[in-house]
């Protein structure tokens, strides 16, 4: 199944239920965050995270009887994919969200694809840059000034907060193409892969935890409210959640299975919306949606597929018979 297959309306019901709750799971992912920082250093949440995460992956792995790659080699390039797609964002989003709103975090990470593009393109070179994706950049890039406001003038814990979150964007922008251009050829599976590099980054998070946060708190002293935000952060945002878009991109196809990007934002506000009362400046929805634009039409969302030649038909006859 190539990345390019798209699924008809008969299939709709075999991945649009996945596809949804995906969105749901993610997007509510920042209002977790939210409420675990209230109680919790950014680190010692990072952590409880990952290795919620990893110890359900292990589970899956049991279960379906899968094993964790065993190339030196792949371990190594685990290392950076661990750091700048786990451990470092995570923190990141964690920081942002101590002094910006749930769904200003769940909008900056829309921007992932605006900063992959360039890096993949200029740095990792698995992307060629066409006058479409420069024009999608553009757009994105205006979006992302005016999500922050530039015109308001720079600085405060609110500014800070949102450069923290969309430093977290730019490290998954540095994963992603570093994955696909050193580790996603490899044998093993999605899930092999996912499960090995939260592994990683908890060895990376014990060893950085202690020295810099200090030793994180006994569970038992949490509110039961942010003991169920570690869990639910853990075993669905990055345990089940890894689980269901790897079942997407086998269903419905890669392009298809990574428009859920559209619906994080979505999800991420509504959630923060009614839960915890969060309101946006009017400039921060219409920037999100210039960056939405930009994205889509960066990775060609919005351009007309080209017809396709009916097998067996004969072509027409040009000119004079």
């Amino acid at each position: 199944m190539t990345g390019d297959w798209t699924p008809d309306r008969v299939a709709l019901r075999n991945w649009l239920p996945g596809f949804l709750a995906l969105g749901v799971i993610w997007g509510s992912s920042f209002l977790f965050i939210k409420v675990g920082v209230a109680e919790l250093h950014p680190l010692h949440l990072t952590l409880y995270r990952v290795v919620t995460g990893a110890a359900t992956l292990l589970v899956v792995l049991a279960v379906l009887r899968d094993r964790l790659p065993r190339e030196p080699r792949v371990w190594a390039h685990l290392l950076v994919v661990a750091a700048f797609g786990v451990a470092l964002p995570f923190t990141l989003f964690g920081f942002g969200e101590q002094r910006v709103e749930s769904m200003l975090a769940g909008i900056w990470v829309a921007t992932t694809p605006l900063i992959v593009l360039p890096l993949a393109v200029l740095v990792f070179r698995t992307e060629r840059l066409t006058v479409r994706r420069a024009v999608g950049l553009g757009l994105g890039f205006a979006g992302v000034l005016v999500v922050l406001g530039v015109w308001e003038g720079v600085g405060g814990s609110h500014f800070t907060g949102q450069l923290m979150c969309l430093g977290a964007a730019g490290c998954y922008g540095v994963a992603i193409p570093y994955q696909k251009k050193f580790i996603a050829g490899s044998a093993y599976s999605g899930l092999s892969l996912s499960a090995a590099q939260l592994l990683v980054a908890t060895a990376q998070l014990a060893v950085v935890v202690p020295l810099v946060a200090g030793t994180p708190p006994v569970p038992t002293g949490l509110s039961a409210r942010v003991v169920a935000s570690v869990l639910a952060l853990g075993a669905l945002g990055t345990g089940l959640a890894i689980v269901i878009n790897l079942r997407n991109i086998r269903v419905a196809g890669a392009s298809m299975a990574s428009t859920v990007l559209y619906l994080i934002p979505v999800f991420a506000v509504l959630v923060g919306a009614v839960v915890l009362g969060e309101r946006l400046n009017w400039h921060q929805p219409v920037g999100a949606l210039v960056v939405l634009l930009g994205v889509a039409v960066a990775q060609g969302v919005l351009a007309r597929p080209r017809p396709q030649p009916v097998v067996g038909t004969p072509a027409k006859p040009t000119g004079r018979s």
